[in-house]
């Protein structure tokens, strides 16, 4: 067998330099090592790269100023940096994996990721959280953390509709949402104005795939968080929506928390929901108690980078944009430009690469990549409460442990050979 992954590398410690490998180089040679071990050379995969971000501006037009680049409209700047060629490769093949992309110069463009993920239809935006034995955290319930964020992907902020305070279309807006919506607005003080839609179809399928997860994974919950106490017709709508999805599909597998008394909740899965702001707190106080997470698109944002913070930060958190027809796997984290690439931690994307390979079935070369970096992270623990210098992990994980500092780690080449020993252990 033999299957074509699109690869995006990224830009900063995304990309191998001068021969010093970066984050995503980092992961495809662990996920080889991987595969190559669970299936013994019967399955191998073809990484295709395709050009984005930066690196795509330097190769395609290494003489565009950026005085130039403000000229040209959205749309030509959006070719710059993600040329068609790179969207008919991940058409074509209908899965990638992306190193993190650096956010272009030009007034009126839209984010790469958030660009693809409309272009593709990736709706699903999917972060499991789990806690690695030894991880550093600030919270000492933090091995208690196995939690899957299913986040609104195209809808909510991501939907992109704002208006400049003083512009033509916010002052048009305006004029409409007071003299025809009779809004609570003062016509004559400078607002940002941002449209916040919230449809029946995105969070009904969006919550479908999330009960779906949690029953093939075995999870004893899935709880909606919104802020429907606030905002009622967008939020609010966001809750009804999504126990309607529960209630009319998944009838006979699920029971709703009001309803528990009395229930036999043998094989069921239970249905409930949260405030967004009082979720913040739960997942700290008692992550025990919450598997799946069904979120709007901002809720998702703020509870992915919260719990990641509580199992070692987002070096070690890995993350998919999943649609019906098309996914692509990135990493969680930014570009860090001013940090060299082997000082980065790889984990957050192979981790998402250990996703991909469950996306297409490789369940046991999956398993082998998050054995190898939970043995590396526990190795790391154990030799920082003896005290060992240089400590065995990358320096956003070292820098963790008491009495030590990020230049304590060791570099990125030399944690990738320790996952790559430790696969399967």
């Amino acid at each position: 067998m033999e299957k074509t992954i699109v690869v995006i590398k990224g830009d900063g410690i995304g990309r191998t330099k001068n021969g010093v490998l970066g984050v995503t180089d980092s992961a495809i040679k662990i996920v080889n090592a991987a595969v190559e071990k669970a299936y013994q050379g019967t399955t191998k995969l073809n990484w295709v790269e395709a050009l984005a971000g930066e690196y795509a501006r330097e190769t395609n037009f290494p003489n565009l100023t950026d005085e130039e680049l403000k000229k040209m409209t959205p749309e030509e700047q959006r070719s710059v940096y993600l040329p068609q060629t790179t969207i008919d490769l991940i058409k074509e093949h209908k899965i990638a994996i992306k190193g993190p992309l650096g956010t272009p110069i030009g007034e009126g463009f839209k984010s790469l990721n958030v660009y693809m993920r409309q272009l593709f239809d990736l709706y699903s935006c999917v972060r499991p959280v789990r806690y690695f034995h030894g991880a550093p955290s600030p919270n000492i319930n933090a091995e208690k953390i196995n939690m899957v964020i299913f986040r609104e992907n195209v809808e909510d902020v991501y939907a992109g509709i704002e208006f400049e305070a003083g512009s033509a279309k916010q002052k048009k807006l305006l004029e409409f949402l007071v003299k025809e919506l009779g809004a609570n607005l003062d016509p004559n003080t400078d607002y940002g104005l941002g449209i916040k839609p919230m449809s029946a179809k995105g969070t009904k399928r969006l919550v479908r795939n999330a009960i779906n997860y949690a029953l093939e994974h075995k999870y004893k919950s899935v709880t909606i968080v919104h802020k429907g106490n606030i905002m009622k017709y967008t939020e609010g709508a966001f809750r009804k929506w999504a126990y309607e999805v529960a209630k009319e599909e998944f009838g006979d597998k699920i029971v709703l928390e009001s309803e528990l008394s009395g229930q036999n909740l043998e094989g069921k899965l239970i249905i409930k929901d949260r405030i967004a702001d009082a979720m913040l707190q739960l997942v700290q106080q008692r992550p025990e108690d919450y598997g799946v997470l069904a979120c709007p698109n901002l809720n998702g944002d703020y509870l992915s980078d919260d719990l990641a913070a509580l199992i070692g930060g987002l070096g070690l958190a890995p993350g998919a944009n999943i649609g019906d027809k098309y996914a692509i796997f990135e990493a969680t984290h930014g570009t860090a430009p001013t940090l060299p690439p082997d000082k980065a931690n790889p984990s957050s994307v192979t981790l998402s690469a250990a996703m991909l390979l469950d996306h297409i079935g490789l369940t046991e070369a999956a398993d082998l990549v998050r054995k190898g970096i939970e043995k590396a992270v526990s190795e790391g623990a154990k030799a920082a409460g003896e005290g060992k210098k240089p400590l065995p992990l990358t320096g956003d994980l070292a820098s963790q442990y008491k009495g030590y500092t990020g230049s304590d780690g060791i570099n990125c080449s030399e944690y990738v050979d320790k996952v790559i020993n430790y696969l399967g252990e």
